[in-house]
């Protein structure tokens, strides 16, 4: 070859600074901090290594190659997939302030210290070390590993193991469906109506944004508002980390768990769980401290749930915080207190109330004597909401009424946030969110001075329901005094499964997997 035709030749250059893109990424992934794609990551390493003739073709590459390095880190990373976000118009309505919170979330400054620390190490080491083939070293290394690997298999309970009636399940996708192909035959035996007024008030407290590693984190796990119980659930799954498919998942309690998308179709009458109190001689109401406007959240639960409008009139009440999208939150204590007082005026028929409570939702703010507002201690508000509910748990034992409340909270609020999901963060709905305390008190059924009875094992929302039926059904053959134990005998368990849209995750004893994409391929969650 002549000099001239070798001069022709593209040469075949490094990746350059490219580099530091590519090993960043590769710290990350060390790091538990994201989920790193090899193959997409080789293609585009390639793309950049493609010798080009012409200054301007290589300009052109850095252009697109710029906005695909982008989008290849966000794919990469644990963040929601982008059309999730882009399907979440309620995020537009974030206050400034709180938008700036969570920015300040993001910054993880050990991370940014250690990045540092490989940016250094690479300028002062690029005259003697051979950066690309190390990088493409270890990308091919990790895409022979993707290739060559084999999944991990993912226990199920024996509750979702396969019947003579199914075929045998294999992979965890199977698992999966057979898991909700087994939810979709259980359902709770509400009794026939026994013709005489409902034995007792129902009120159900859905609360946003408490879970047990929350309470842990601020110190509070031994509240005596959860020793004053009658009942706990230890190991009560939330199915969802988000506040709508949560409300309608208890508001559907009839029934087994459901898909994240069976919430939002219609579901059979023996499901929804206000239908069926209904037809028992209950009355329904609804109270929100809240405008419940944010995501749709109040239209949601009345369509998907069976709820009509609130009944209790917020007009008058002062405002206790101001949410994260910059609507007033009234006190819980007003809110439930108010309630009871119209519930006292009515007399004869039993209600069942539906109340949910936005007081502990990340991003709260409170209101200052000049008008302004600061953040709202976590910890603060979870003392004021416990004692407001034990204020009104006095007013209900004055009362001498039966009464049947459950303390059943949403999802928990992420305090403590992971390698995965920063503090606050909700999208993938793991263990420590989902894992939530679920609290039983009677009033006017007899005293249980002995302290709370414990549910040890796996459960989730047809546990209550059924609890509900089996009260009605003691309650109305009987009357007196509420024998628990026998009420608490082999509840229904339910295997540890929770979905939001676009995410799944399982877990078995102690191990945790997750499934970020519907075709995508299952992984341990790394939490620590």
């Amino acid at each position: 070859m002549s000099d001239t035709e070798a001069r022709a030749v593209p040469a075949w250059r490094g990746l350059g600074h490219w580099n530091l893109y590519f090993m960043g990424k590769l710290l990350l992934l060390w790091l538990g901090y994201l989920n790193l794609q090899p193959v997409p990551n080789l293609a585009l390493a390639a793309f950049l290594l493609l010798p080009l003739p012409g200054a301007w073709l290589r300009l052109l590459r850095l252009l697109l190659a710029l906005p695909l390095a982008l989008a290849l880190f966000y794919q990469d990373s644990w963040l929601p997939p982008f059309a999730r976000l882009l399907a979440q118009p309620g995020v537009t309505d974030f206050t400034w302030a709180y938008l700036l919170e969570l920015a300040g979330r993001f910054i993880n400054w050990q991370l940014c210290g250690l990045l540092l620390a490989m940016v250094v190490a690479y300028v002062y080491l690029q005259a003697w070390v051979r950066f690309t083939t190390l990088t493409l070293a270890g990308l091919a290394w990790l895409a022979l590993q993707a290739m060559t690997g084999v999944a991990p298999s993912i226990p199920m309970a024996p509750a979702v193991t396969a019947t003579s009636v199914d075929a045998p399940v294999r992979t965890q996708d199977e698992k999966l469906q057979h898991f909700y192909r087994t939810q979709q035959r259980l359902q709770v035996d509400f009794p026939a109506s026994a013709g005489t007024p409902a034995p007792f008030d129902l009120l159900l407290l859905n609360i946003c944004s408490l879970g047990w590693d929350d309470l842990d984190a601020v110190g509070l796990r031994d509240h005596p508002l959860l020793a004053r119980m009658d009942v706990i659930f230890d190991r009560f799954n939330t199915a969802t980390s988000y506040s709508g498919p949560a409300a309608i998942r208890l508001l559907r309690a009839g029934c087994g768990q459901g898909s994240h998308q069976s919430l939002f179709e219609p579901a059979p009458q023996q499901c929804m769980l206000m239908d069926n109190l209904r037809s028992l001689g209950f009355g329904t109401d609804l109270a929100l401290n809240h405008n419940g406007r944010f995501d749709d959240f109040l239209g949601e639960a009345q369509r998907q749930g069976g709820l009509a409008q609130p009944v209790v009139e917020q007009q008058g009440m002062s405002r206790y915080l101001i949410g994260f999208d910059g609507a007033p939150i009234r006190r819980d204590g007003e809110v439930l207190g108010r309630w009871w007082q119209q519930r006292l005026q009515r007399d004869g028929q039993a209600r069942v109330l539906y109340y949910n409570s936005t007081t502990l939702h990340d991003g709260n703010r409170r209101i200052l004597a000049d008008g302004g507002t600061q953040p709202a201690s976590y910890r603060e508000r979870v003392q004021a909401l416990f004692g407001d509910i034990e204020q009104f748990f006095e007013r209900l034992e004055r009362s001498g009424r039966p009464v049947m409340v459950v303390l059943v909270p949403e999802h928990g609020a992420n305090l403590r946030g992971d390698r995965m999901q920063i503090s606050g963060m909700r999208e993938l709905p793991v263990p420590a969110i989902t894992h939530v305390p679920v609290g039983v008190k009677l009033f006017g059924m007899g005293d249980n001075a002995a302290g709370p009875l414990r549910v040890e094992q796996d459960s989730s929302y047809l546990a209550l329901a059924e609890l509900v039926a089996r009260l009605y059904r003691q309650r109305v053959t009987e009357g007196g005094q509420v024998d628990l134990p026998r009420l608490l005998a082999n509840l229904p368990a339910t295997p540890w499964v929770a979905e939001n849209a676009g995410s799944v995750v399982v877990r078995e004893r102690d191990a945790t997997y997750i499934r970020l994409k519907e075709d995508g391929d299952w992984l341990p969650y790394a939490a620590k």
